[in-house]
């Protein structure tokens, strides 16, 4: 699929206001459950965000769940791509303890700070939140013991750069762990039906 340089800007400036009003706390930009009832319905174990304030919980917006195949292990070093508010990296940082380091990236400022009020609010000093894209990890070669993700890739326009770049981060032997969406069916017609689907 070929993306043009206008299409790749409306797409990200979609995503942006989209998560811009996630931030914010406006209700309705999800067609599936969130906060509390999202962690329940995928299955996240209560022991694993019981410490997490009830206010952090309702910020939780994933599709899936990425530690079904696994939490991290101690003294772990895990990269969350497109953490959003943060509550898989503080998940993960409970997970690793204080010998273990959760990095979460995030492209959009708003969600960026808003993760960095949670781990405050968590007192979650193992953790570390940097703005970026997954198309160029700001990160060294062999950095990480655990990669995560969840509702992310979908969004990313180059997938495959993305994923090559995940793997140049995970140290050998490391595990790449993603919960995502798939499209089904026909794909949109034209261009701006695909724009327009790209972050619905």
């Amino acid at each position: 699929m070929i993306i043009t340089s206008q299409e790749r800007e409306r797409i990200q400036a979609g995503l942006r206001d989209k998560y811009d009003k996630v931030a914010a706390g406006q209700p309705g930009q999800f067609r599936y459950p969130t906060g509390q009832a999202g962690l329940a319905g995928l299955g996240y174990q209560p022991g694993w965000y019981d410490h997490l304030a009830p206010a952090v919980r309702e910020c939780f917006c994933g599709v899936g769940n990425p530690f079904a195949l696994g939490l991290p292990a101690k003294g772990d070093r895990v990269l969350d791509v497109g953490c959003g508010c943060g509550v898989d990296a503080l998940v993960t940082a409970w997970a690793v303890g204080p010998d273990g380091m959760a990095v979460g990236l995030e492209s959009s400022p708003a969600m960026s700070a808003k993760a960095r009020e949670n781990a405050r609010l968590s007192r979650a000093a193992n953790t570390n939140f940097i703005r970026g894209n997954a198309e160029e990890l700001p990160f060294e070669d062999a950095s990480f013991d655990l990669v995560i993700s969840s509702g992310v890739y979908n969004l990313v326009i180059g997938k495959e750069k993305a994923l090559v770049e995940a793997w140049r981060v995970l140290k050998p032997g490391g595990r790449l762990q993603l919960a995502d969406q798939m499209l089904t069916g026909s794909q949109p017609l034209s261009p701006e039906d695909m724009v327009a689907s790209w972050f619905t």
